[in-house]
């Protein structure tokens, strides 16, 4: 029992913390950052034992790296990696659709923003 509040606590504090590091993002981005934190959050609250360990894994290594991108103080604030060709390929479908729907979100959130200059 005391492993389960653990996690609890370890899913928590992680969640808590990526609501919180998106707030030095642009507005746009933070309101499309936060969404999607709480939906996959929601959506993997009964995962089994393996897919949350990888799913911690995985938003653990984004808060890192968005921390560090954030962190570099730059005219023109760049976020964000590519993701290599062994991801894509062990991506399920689902996750190829939300991902092609985050790409048309960024691209015309990026668009809105350079029309707006």
């Amino acid at each position: 029992m005391a492993s389960n509040i653990t996690h609890t606590a370890r899913v928590r504090a992680l969640y808590k913390a990526l609501l919180k590091l998106h707030r030095g993002l642009p507005v746009q981005m933070k309101a499309l950052g936060d969404q999607y934190v709480k939906e996959e959050f929601r959506l993997h609250k009964e995962a089994k034992p393996e897919e949350t360990e990888v799913f911690m894994q995985e938003w653990t290594k984004y808060y890192v790296t968005l921390a560090k991108q954030l962190g570099q103080r730059r005219h023109k604030q760049l976020v964000g990696n590519d993701l290599s060709p062994q991801m894509l390929d062990n991506l399920r479908p689902e996750q190829m659709g939300q991902l092609h729907e985050l790409f048309v979100e960024t691209t015309q959130t990026g668009r809105g923003d350079a029309s707006n200059s």
